[in-house]
């Protein structure tokens, strides 16, 4: 299996500096336990670094200073990659299945992520203590699916940070209506990693006010 695993991309060391080795980490054991726990395919590891971890950590630049909430976690792609990213940023990974909630607690506990705090339940229905600066998902859902079971879990003002593919930009023309009912603003479509990774990035940046 390992012949087929992805060499590790010179920029890697740019995008994570002194946290590289916590990066290595994740993705070694999401290379050997990723596929038997049903957290990636098999395609998957040819990949890994190109289109899962750098792919991730390329959002890290967006997240500020509070606390940021990853919807839909799974694998902990993006929330366990941008924990370790960003130690300075304090993240509530939700994710409603029992076998990934037994996985990211694991990996927070392996990897030693102090910011990382592992809620189980469905965002709909999750009861946060405080609303959140920040959320984030990746592969979850179409935008106009994900502002309901996202914008209510952030603060006045907070930002939603959507991870999404080529097609963002028609995503945002078909949530009008959502955008509307969630007071979903200024909302811009990033591309990221141009000229640096292999695989862009695509994020869905807005204000919820």
């Amino acid at each position: 299996m390992t012949d087929s695993v992805e060499t590790e991309p010179a920029v890697a060391q740019t995008l994570f500096d002194d946290r590289i080795d916590l990066a290595r980490a994740f993705t070694s054991n999401l290379v050997e336990q990723g596929e038997e726990r049903g957290l990636i395919g098999p395609l998957e590891l040819p990949r890994i670094w190109s289109r899962h971890i750098l792919n991730c950590a390329i959002v890290a630049p967006l997240l500020r200073p509070g606390t940021v909430g990853d919807v839909g976690s799974g694998a902990g792609l993006p929330g366990l990659v941008l924990a370790i990213a960003r130690p300075d940023v304090q993240f509530v990974l939700i994710e409603p299945m029992e076998r990934r909630i037994a996985w990211l607690n694991e990996q927070v506990a392996e990897l030693g992520l102090a910011n990382v705090t592992v809620v189980r339940g469905r965002a709909e229905d999750v009861r946060l203590p405080e609303h959140l600066d920040q959320v984030t998902a990746r592969a979850v859902s179409a935008f106009r699916k994900l502002i309901p079971l996202t914008a209510p879990l952030l603060r006045d003002g907070g930002e939603l940070v959507l991870m999404k593919g080529a097609a963002a930009a028609a995503e945002v023309d078909a949530a009008t209506k959502e955008m509307r009912k969630f007071s979903v603003h200024d909302v811009e479509v990033l591309t990221l990693g141009e000229g640096v990774l292999q695989d862009i990035t695509r994020v869905i940046k807005a204000t919820v006010r």
